[in-house]
């Protein structure tokens, strides 16, 4: 499944930071696995415009959180790119206005509403609808991303941190975590599509056909969606006839060593 290989691709990211990594990667894929269903703090925020806003006031709708920090030249710019077609993949199918979201930056004071306005208008999100920009209150980062399961340590030259996509219900309760860098167009429409549309969460049999779905995928950059990975089935085609030859190799030997009994 393509989310547990994002899983396990931003957990590689941050142990490949150096032996002297300021996150554990395990307990950090733990601490964000866990704040799932839990309710976040009414925490405040002053959004690009200078406007006081909580998370309260965004209840009512499904909100969808990703952190960065400005200061970031490739992981939060690609990462924030890609959500943003992500978004409005979830858009196209689930409507206009159906949920919102939030690029909230943690480095304060350097994140602050002008760095978070040059931040979106580099990165294209500049004009998208119901999409916020917010920067916590000093002090406050990490006591916000905990709630979250968000983590992130400074390192030399930014901060070491978790790619983490936030899910929110109308309530305000973390619903999904979606991890990676990149990741299966599915992994954050399907809880979208479970809050808007009501639809019940996959469970069973679906979510292994999902699983052998996505990993069929490859996300191709030039197009920003995912193709088949033929190379896959080659692979697997291959592992099978390799597999059965040897099973008629062994059959044959037996039947060899029976005749000369």
């Amino acid at each position: 499944m393509r989310s547990a290989i994002a899983i396990v691709t931003a957990a590689a990211i941050l142990a490949s930071a150096g032996a002297n990594a300021a996150l554990d990667s395990e307990g950090a894929i733990a601490a964000s696995r866990a704040a799932v269903g839990s309710r976040p703090a009414a925490h405040a925020f002053t959004d690009a415009n200078g406007r006081r806003v909580t998370l309260a006031d965004f209840r009512g709708k499904p909100l969808v959180v990703s952190f960065v920090y400005t200061g970031c030249t490739q992981v939060c710019p690609t990462t924030t790119r890609f959500l943003a077609r992500a978004v409005r993949e979830a858009r196209a199918i689930l409507g206009p206005g159906a949920f919102r979201v939030a690029s909230i930056g943690f480095n304060v004071p350097i994140d602050n509403p002008m760095s978070m306005r040059v931040f979106a208008r580099q990165q294209g999100i500049d004009g998208e609808a119901d999409w916020l920009l917010l920067v916590p209150d000093a002090g406050a980062a990490e006591s916000l991303a905990r709630d979250f399961g968000f983590a992130f340590a400074p390192q030399s030259g930014g901060f070491e941190h978790l790619m983490q996509v936030t899910v929110l219900d109308a309530d305000g309760r973390v619903h999904a975590q979606v991890y990676g860098e990149t990741f299966a167009l599915p992994m954050l429409v399907q809880p979208l599509r479970e809050l808007v549309l009501g639809e019940p969460r996959t469970a069973g049999l679906a979510p292994w056909l999902e699983r052998v779905r996505l990993v069929c995928t490859v996300y191709d950059a030039a197009s920003g969606r995912y193709r088949l990975d033929y190379g896959l089935f080659i692979e697997v085609a291959v592992g099978f006839s390799c597999l059965a030859l040897t099973l008629l190799f062994v059959l044959r030997e037996r039947r060899r060593s029976r005749r000369r009994c």
